[in-house]
């Protein structure tokens, strides 16, 4: 029999990020008749845009696709800084009265499906101490990275070194780098925007990696956004700049795919123009793998570049062999003399946060789920989890996850179904989906992703098992597709 003391909702949001806060939005648009609360582990709105203090930290995705479908972004900088996007956010949460939903300290550390009662139970503690609530159906918008800790390498003499340490994602609030000699280690979009920050008061900064990363320069303020802006109205200027700028990042993740050499000599001809003379493209721009194999770092206006040919900053392609008292000794005995390094060295990998999932209190194996139409899993009922695109905005796919689940529970709520969920083992394909092959849900070969294949959901070969990471493909079979495909039962 339910406990009657505990509280119970119609939907419950885990995370009050960039993803929580438009499921939120979502749901009081289109779905006002029920009741949600969202539950943030943390004591403030934001997620990444809050998390995340280092010098330069910014989007890596233009404004006109990472803001949301239904509130228009519009400031001139489409490449935008980490407070402006948070003040978005926040405006946001206000506007719709999402903000008075959000439940702070609240850390949900498992969700058990009842199969008797058609409900979620959460348990996790408030403050420190346990709670525990019943809910309907469960979004999760947690993201895809462990929060108390990034990825650190072990490296050899780490404890050596006497200067300071200052990692991207517990940046000391305090740190004086003014007229400092720094070293950044990593490749990534994390060391790509601290190195032309830090270089503007730093005496010199290192870019220090271990293998190059495709780099792609874009204006900050879009020419073209300029235009629409003045001659058309705001919210129909903002919608085709999303459609434009969808479009673009569906074009050059299709032509990388196709054509990856042409790409390749685009990206390599691009940093030699900004680079100029003083720095080698080879083999500092140099990958050995494809365009979008791994994720493309964005920059703003060539501004690691422009850093690099002034001098301010240089770039070094080499191993660590160990830290030492004052810096690093590299593989090629090239000693790097630092008085703070900054380990940009990537994010660790978490599905859910780290919280277990169970129905009828078997726990369930994340590698074990299979993806479908990468927003729900096989057999696993009234959860949706929003992941954004790895090629394109996060935002983009984030919007179709909601609109969808709203859908779903609307078309629920008409025939009077407690129950949806998609399944293999109900579905006429059902020979030919329990046979195909099974494939890690990210399609990226990046370290992180690698690192966690044991702990993520997997992804079939065939639709609807399948990620399509194109917006266009999505939009179609996602926001205009039958609920009622023959692979979602509901009951």
């Amino acid at each position: 029999m339910a406990d009657t003391a505990t509280e119970q909702l119609d939907v419950v949001i885990i995370g009050a990020g960039v993803s929580g806060i438009g499921a939120g939005c979502h749901l009081t648009m289109k779905n006002p008749h029920h009741r949600f609360a969202i539950l943030e582990g943390r004591d403030a709105i934001g997620g990444t845009w809050d998390l995340f203090r280092y010098p330069g930290v910014r989007s890596d995705s233009d404004m006109y696709t990472f803001g949301y479908s239904f509130r228009p972004w519009t400031q001139r900088k489409d490449i935008a800084d980490a407070q402006d996007i948070l003040n978005y956010l926040k405006e946001t949460a206000a506007e719709y009265g999402v903000d008075r939903k959000i439940r702070f300290g609240h850390r949900v550390t498992g969700a058990n499906w009842c199969s008797e009662e058609r409900r979620w139970t959460l348990t996790g503690t408030r403050d420190g101490e346990p709670f525990s609530l019943r809910c309907n159906f469960l979004i999760t918008c947690t993201g895809y990275y462990n929060y108390e800790q990034g990825y650190l390498p072990e490296f050899q003499g780490y404890d050596d070194f006497e200067g300071t340490i200052a990692h991207p994602q517990h940046w000391p609030e305090a740190l004086d780098y003014d007229n400092k000699r720094v070293l950044v280690i990593g490749s990534g979009a994390t060391a790509v925007t601290l190195v032309p920050a830090m270089a503007r008061r730093a005496a010199q900064v290192t870019l220090l990696q271990r293998s190059p990363t495709y780099i792609f320069s874009r204006p900050a303020i879009d020419p073209i956004a300029l235009w629409a802006n003045r001659l058309l109205p705001a919210g129909i200027a903002y919608k085709l700049m999303r459609l434009k700028n969808a479009l673009l990042s569906v074009y050059i993740y299709s032509l990388s795919r196709r054509k990856p050499d042409k790409v390749r000599q685009f990206l390599k001809q691009q940093a030699a123009r900004e680079l100029g003379p003083e720095v080698p493209v080879d083999p500092h721009f140099t990958p050995n793998y494809n365009p979008w194999d791994q994720r493309m770092c964005l920059i703003p206006d060539g501004d690691l570049f422009a850093a690099l040919r002034s001098g301010a900053a240089d770039i070094v392609t080499d191993r660590i062999r160990r830290f030492t008292k004052n810096g690093v000794e590299l593989s090629s005995g090239k000693l790097l003399d630092a008085d703070i390094i900054v380990p940009a060295t990537g994010l660790q990998v978490e599905f859910l946060a780290g919280m277990s999932l169970s129905l009828d209190g078997k726990p369930l194996q994340f590698n074990e789920l299979l993806n479908y139409r990468g927003m729900m899993f096989n057999g696993v009922p009234n959860l949706a989890t929003v992941f954004g695109y790895t090629n394109a905005s996060w935002t983009l796919k984030a919007d179709l996850t909601c609109d969808y689940v709203c859908r779903l529970l609307n078309h629920m709520d008409r025939h009077h179904y407690d129950q949806a969920m998609p399944s293999v083992e109900h579905c006429k394909r059902h020979a030919e989906f329990t046979d195909m092959e099974r494939q890690p849900i990210v399609n990226l070969s990046s370290g992180y992703i690698l690192r966690a294949l044991d702990r993520i959901p997997r992804q079939g070969t065939l639709a609807p098992w399948r990620n399509n990471d194109n917006v266009i493909k999505d939009m179609l079979r996602i926001r205009y597709g039958r609920l009622d495909d023959g692979v979602m039962t509901f009951e």
